[in-house]
């Protein structure tokens, strides 16, 4: 029979999953109080770091509707409930991990798919959310200027060929006078 307290942690990992963008899970066996402290406090802005029970972890994330996970919860479980910027949160742990060789990645859950360690990890490969967005805006930009010059082009040439067509009806209207 739970008890009530584990019934309480269950509640509120679930709620945390639900209110996480992305879940980054971490083995910490190694890892020292400050270190932990540490890291928590790297993630802070983005992130929050929990050290949880592989069980009560199965049966929240069972409750949150999130499958695939079970092996990924064997020996020591930490995990980073990323709430901001999921590709700055996977930087940060990333750097932690190589400064602190006792915390692994194991791997995490985001939109739906279980992520491997490896793909955990390439996650801190990809550049931040607002240079993405940048690199978009700029060719969105690029799109639309040539666009622009596109249609200047053909308003030149339609001007052109209407002056063009001015001149000969002049011309020939001029020597039909004579």
């Amino acid at each position: 029979m739970p008890s009530t307290e584990k019934i309480e942690k269950v509640a509120a990992l679930k709620e945390r999953i639900e209110g996480s963008q992305a879940l980054l899970l971490t083995e910490y066996r190694g890892l020292s109080v400050h270190d932990a402290t540490e890291l928590r406090r790297s993630l802070a802005d983005e992130a929050r770091f929990t050290v949880a029970k592989n069980t009560l972890l199965r049966r929240a994330a069972a409750e949150a509707g999130v499958e695939g996970l079970e092996d990924l919860l064997r020996g020591p479980t930490a995990v980073a409930f990323v709430r901001g910027d999921v590709v700055a949160t996977a930087k940060r742990l990333v750097e932690a991990a190589r400064k602190f060789p006792s915390l692994v990645i194991k791997g995490g859950f985001m939109e739906g798919k279980v992520l491997s360690a490896e793909e955990a990890r390439a996650l801190a490969e990809l550049e931040s959310r607002e240079v993405m967005l940048s690199k978009v805006a700029g060719m969105l930009k690029s799109e639309m200027s040539r666009a622009a010059n596109l249609f200047q082009a053909l308003q030149s040439r339609f001007v052109g060929l209407m002056e063009a067509l001015r001149d000969k009806k002049e011309g020939t209207a001029g020597s039909t006078d004579e």
